[in-house]
């Protein structure tokens, strides 16, 4: 096993499909936020909302290079593709973009963590992202891989896409 980077917009499950494809392979599992956060001795959103989105991307940097260090699963902030430095990162790592369709993320994302970047009318938020983002998530990754469904299916898709690049 090598190193495999899930990037993908707010509430796709990044974090969840890392989690559980780490103890799979017996592996370690890093979250960039999870990250960042340990090293500001602060939630991310509130270092974001704090220190501004400049500062936060540096930060985000500082962990995406942390996490790949060894073989790992890596969940990365939903804004990490935003910055040409992490898109050169990530582009050398196989990194797969995980996707469901916006009312899906929107629901994951009312029922979840403090998102900062969406302002108060998530769905307008998840639509901007996606417009702002989606270019960089193609490019960054090797695949794009449907989210939707049971944690099950979504591992059994991401597999799939990692043994049709990787023999």
């Amino acid at each position: 096993m090598a190193r495999l980077v899930l990037v993908g917009l707010p509430g796709v499950g990044k974090t969840t499909v890392a989690q559980a494809l780490a103890t799979r392979w017996g592996c370690a599992e890093f979250d960039t936020d999870a990250l960042v956060a340990t090293s500001v001795a602060m939630p991310a959103a509130q270092y974001l909302r704090q220190f501004g989105e400049t500062h936060f991307r540096e930060r985000e940097l500082d962990a995406l290079r942390t996490a790949l260090v060894g073989d790992a699963v890596v969940a990365t902030g939903a804004g990490i593709v935003t910055t040409e430095p992490a898109r050169a990162l990530i582009t050398r790592e196989f990194a797969l973009w995980l996707d469901v369709d916006d009312d899906t993320l929107k629901e994951r994302i009312d029922a979840g963590d403090d998102r900062p970047l969406l302002g108060t009318d998530h769905a307008e938020g998840v639509r901007r992202l996606r417009r702002e983002r989606e270019e960089w998530y193609r490019a960054s990754s090797r695949a794009r891989v449907d989210a939707t469904g049971t944690l099950d299916e979504v591992l059994e898709r991401v597999l799939a896409a990692s043994q049709k690049i990787v023999p």
